[in-house]
């Protein structure tokens, strides 16, 4: 055993200090499975003292460490660090206080994004942003990666519902940043904290706001015989004055995976299907109704369907959230990407990796926020086949460079992690990166929290680990 240790062992009881080799196996990876590193050990802290304890250790002994919740993270942004600490926080999942007069919920980070709606569903009220993931990804995640979700294109990301935190900066020290009030004084240090994944403290406390339901929505379906035509459409029903609650994209690979998963009863020869929702009062959802028909009408689409019932629209929706997982049918590897661009130009994105897609011999299949502008094209690849990952990692970097070159980014919701860092030159600038380098370095000169993330640097290619154990045991097949 490692000295230190038996200092952690002081802290930690039996079953929340894990150091074993088969206690580690699975925190070793998140969700960019790709990637796995084994940490020193990992703890479960139930209380804001012990994840206080824990971060003072790392900084004791200098060893690198990451928070992480359900290891959801696609970006693997919560990938451990060798020989660190892995601070896992999911057994810190209690809602503290929901408040309705204030409609404002404080919850621990390893609390579940749609269970703070399901709490506040019986008031009327529900959390806005909702990660594709929500029913398993964390508040505490999603304040690291500043999440967004179908419906952020109304009401914004994470940073814009998240009012405060309670926080344990890298050198143990506890602040409290924000307040439950709408409005701050001095620097926004709340909003610095969200999105910067991990690096300058771990949020213990969150401080959510919430908004009321919804009175009506209306949900229309729209299949179109080319991508490019739905991506346009996007930016028409933007220019028309329209503020949809989502607009999502689907092309022809991700609808004939989610229909085969779900049946969403989705038309399988459209090369593309654009979701729209409208939300909020009735007789505003109902004008907003007839205009939305007259641009969807215009943009070419062949086919437009209308939710008449609250199961219909579940049914739409189950098929587009089911459609990361329902990939997997089609290929045993896929990369998910993350990149933005202008709204406007998102036809022109879609043809692109197309192309793309044709010369690299890869299929690419597009589900996407599409009023964001947010890209998440699912590279299909198999592992097992020499040469094919690294021909998908390039395809990858080249659709990142694509979204830059057209005004955008490269990523929207899913952060820079381990996948991207390498691309952040292509967006920022030597003296960009420096002044972020130096805010990290006032809070963690060591750079312990969540080492080797989000900066430049020497990136491991991904890696194929070869059959799961079941598989070769016969007992599960990916054909």
């Amino acid at each position: 055993m490692h000295a230190a240790l038996s200092e952690l062992e002081r802290l930690f009881p039996p079953g929340r200090l894990l150091h074993r080799p088969g206690e580690l196996v699975p925190y070793e990876s998140d969700a960019l499975t790709a990637f796995r590193a084994r940490p020193l050990a990992v703890v479960l802290p139930e209380s804001h003292a012990e994840v206080e304890a824990a971060v003072r250790w790392c900084a004791k002994h200098q060893i690198p460490y990451v928070a992480r919740g359900s290891g959801t993270s696609l970006s693997g942004g919560s990938l451990p660090i060798d020989g660190g600490l892995l601070i896992g926080l999911n057994r810190m999942n209690r809602l503290l206080r929901l408040d309705p007069q204030e409609r404002i919920a404080v919850v621990q980070p390893g609390f579940i994004n749609l269970q703070v709606s399901n709490a506040a569903a019986p008031y009327g009220l529900y959390y806005a942003p909702d990660p594709s993931s929500q029913p398993v990804s964390t508040i505490g995640g999603n304040l690291a990666f500043n999440s967004g979700g179908a419906h952020c294109l109304k009401y914004g990301m994470t940073s814009n519902h998240v009012l405060a935190a309670r926080v344990v900066l890298p050198d143990g020290e506890t602040v409290e940043l924000g307040s439950e009030s709408l409005e701050n004084t001095g620097p926004d240090w709340l909003g610095l904290l969200v999105g910067s994944e991990g690096l300058l403290g771990i949020a213990t406390e969150i401080t959510l706001r919430l908004l009321p339901k919804p009175e009506t929505y209306h949900t229309v379906l729209a299949a179109y015989d080319s991508l490019a035509k739905a991506g346009e459409a996007v930016a028409a029903v933007v220019a028309s004055g329209l503020l949809p609650g989502a607009m999502e994209i689907m092309d022809s690979l991700a609808i004939e995976a989610a229909e085969a998963a779900v049946k969403a009863g989705y038309p399988l020869e459209a090369r593309a299907l654009l979701i729209v929702e409208l939300e909020g009062e009735t007789p505003q959802v109902e004008a907003e109704a007839r205009y939305l028909e007259e641009v969807i009408q215009k943009s070419g689409a062949y086919e437009v369907r209308v939710a008449r019932s609250n199961e219909e629209r579940l049914k739409i929706w189950k098929g587009r959230k089911a459609a990361f997982s329902a990939v997997g049918r089609l290929s045993p590897d896929y990369i998910v990407q993350d990149g933005v661009v202008p709204r406007s130009r998102l036809g022109q994105a879609l043809a692109e990796i197309e192309k793309l897609s044709a010369r690299y011999g890869l299929r690419v299949a597009n589900v996407f926020h599409a009023g964001d502008g947010n890209l998440h094209p699912l590279i299909l690849y198999n592992g097992r086949i020499a040469g094919e990952l690294e021909r998908a990692e390039e395809l990858a970097g080249e659709i990142l460079k694509l979204c830059v070159a057209l005004g955008g980014s490269i990523t929207g919701e899913h952060g820079v992690g381990m996948e991207k860092k390498a691309y952040m030159t292509e967006m920022f600038a030597e003296a960009d990166l420096a002044a972020m380098r130096r805010i990290r370095l006032a809070l963690d000169p060591l750079e312990l929290a969540n080492r080797g993330k989000m900066f430049p640097g020497e990136a491991p290619a991904l890696q194929f680990h070869g059959a799961h154990p079941l598989e070769k045991a016969g007992v599960i097949s990916r054909e």
